[in-house]
């Protein structure tokens, strides 16, 4: 894969290097694919597969009371048009067996699709056909990726950590905080490290470390490292305020958005290493301006896990048996609970990122908005397959709007956009176009937004556990979260990001 000088990919190039070699480009169809009616559904379109589209803002404004400190909350507006075209492509052609690149994070503004690789975050202009050499704009760091937020702020803004290599030592220790539109750097900072496991031990050369997290809040950069919590304005860098983990417990993820929480994780020595009473859970609301706790929560005994699908208002997602999550848990304004949310046993599916970053705040198929919580009940495994979205409510736990997927296709929550659920309705067939849609929990209603057909070889990039769907603009992105070389005489070429966007978008030329 040519993402710069070998071995490390995104390597800064050296001095008067040469440029990057032509790359070979499937070659696509120019014109619209035939308009496919559903009776189910409504009219839907497929992808038109050309070169690259500019286009005027159809969507994406953030709410009225938002300024450039917020995280930002965009609401989406009806396009004018539902039938879908190509909006950005990212590839890569040239994948040798054995290659494995990890591209942790995915961010989009009107005009800038970004994306986490290893050790760079690049920025490509959407519109464009791209592959690597093709970038707008590129961030190098002094190391890998090792933690980011879906967070946004309302400037465009946004924060990863990296694995400071190139400053002497292998820790997670480094936090950047950058502009989406641009690729600048605002400014980065250290921030400590702890020895993993259950004591406060700082870690030294060869120790492994706590597994650090950032998010962002109003005005703020949050970075949990095990041992503490570290705070950052977003101004300058300078940090606002510290917190040391007390007791057995540490620091272990936090959530952010409109409020901040701060998720513990606490042994007890007394109870056996194998034991459910060896580790317990808590979750703190913390004063996003000073570092101060304004409330704890501590999950009961027997959680084997907690994270945090939103943090204002308060929702916790917690496993309590053997697998995944059993239970989701509604708070009011003082850490107490409100409502119990279960599953029952696996008919209703929460699902929360599980991989090498702690994101404790990633659930990408729980949204909370309207006084809900919307989760996905699991497939129906038949022949002809489907499913359901199905609110309930943050006062009550009990059920309130379901939206049914209809035979053929199943219905993923994607994010909330104002009082409104966006979610993708994704079929297997090729009879029905895949789409993007509004979900009204106040009056039932869905309206397609968006209806497209993805290519055979980009099917798997609507599964949320590997990949990132962002919805941003007006338009919807599928971006894979790693990338492996082919196994041996298989073709050579992949997709990283797909996106979609209105046929309404005019187009500009290039």
């Amino acid at each position: 894969m040519s993402f710069g000088p070998p071995p490390s990919m995104y390597t800064p190039p050296a001095p008067h290097a040469q440029p990057p070699a032509p790359k070979r480009r499937p070659k696509w169809p120019l014109a619209l694919l035939a308009l496919v009616l559903v009776a189910a559904l409504g009219t839907g379109g497929r992808l038109l597969w050309g070169s690259g589209t500019g286009g005027t803002k159809t969507s994406g404004a953030p709410t009225a009371a938002q300024g450039p400190l917020d995280v930002r909350e965009t609401v989406e507006k009806k396009p004018a048009n539902p039938t879908g075209k190509m909006a950005f492509r990212f590839s890569v052609d040239d994948m040798s067996p054995g290659e494995h690149y990890e591209l942790p994070g995915m961010w989009a503004t009107d005009r800038i699709l970004a994306k986490g690789i290893n050790k760079t975050v690049v920025g490509l202009r959407i519109g464009d056909d791209a592959s690597p050499g093709d970038e707008k704009w590129k961030l190098p760091l002094d190391g890998p990726i090792c933690g980011y937020t879906r967070h946004v702020t309302g400037d465009n803004r946004t924060a990863v950590l990296f694995r400071a290599n190139d400053r002497g030592n292998a820790f997670c220790n480094h936090v950047a905080f950058f502009d989406l539109d641009d690729g600048r750097e605002v400014w980065d900072a250290d921030f400590p490290v702890s020895q993993l496991g259950d004591g406060h031990g700082m870690a030294t050369g060869g120790d492994e470390q706590d597994t650090p997290s950032v998010t962002l809040v109003h005005g703020t950069v949050v970075v949990t490292w095990g041992g503490g919590t570290d705070a950052y304005r977003m101004k300058d860098g300078t940090r606002a305020w510290e917190t040391t983990a007390t007791g057995p417990c540490q620091d272990m993820g936090a959530a952010g958005g409109g409020a901040l929480l701060v998720r513990e994780q606490c042994w007890n020595d007394k109870a056996p290493a194998d034991s459910t009473d060896a580790t317990t859970y808590k979750a703190r609301k913390v004063d996003p301006k000073t570092g101060t706790t304004l409330w704890t929560y501590s999950a009961a005994k027997g959680v084997r896990d907690l994270n945090i699908p939103s943090a204002e208002p308060p929702v916790l997602a917690v496993q309590a048996g053997e697998i995944g999550i059993s239970e989701m848990l509604s708070l009011d304004g003082h850490g107490k609970t409100r409502a119990v949310i279960r599953l029952q046993n696996g008919t209703y599916v929460g699902e929360c990122s599980y991989d090498d970053y702690l994101s404790t705040e990633d659930c990408p198929t729980i949204a909370v908005g309207a006084g809900q919580v919307f989760l996905r009940s699991k497939d129906s495994g038949e022949l002809i397959n489907s499913n359901w979205i199905i609110g309930f409510d943050l006062a009550t736990g009990k059920t309130t709007r379901k939206f049914e997927s209809g035979p053929g296709s199943l219905l993923y929550p994607v994010r909330m956009s104002g009082d409104r659920l966006l979610a993708v309705r994704v079929t297997d067939q090729h009879v029905m176009p895949t789409g993007l849609v509004a979900l009204d929990p106040r009056t039932g209603t869905e309206t397609p937004y968006l209806y497209f057909d993805l290519p055979q070889e980009a099917d798997f990039m609507t599964t949320t556990e590997y990949n990132d769907i962002v919805v941003e603009d007006g338009r919807i992105f599928f971006g894979v979260k790693k990338v492996d070389g082919p196994a041996k005489g298989q073709p050579r070429w992949v997709y990283l990001v797909l996106g979609v966007e209105s046929m309404a978008v005019r187009q500009e030329p290039r």
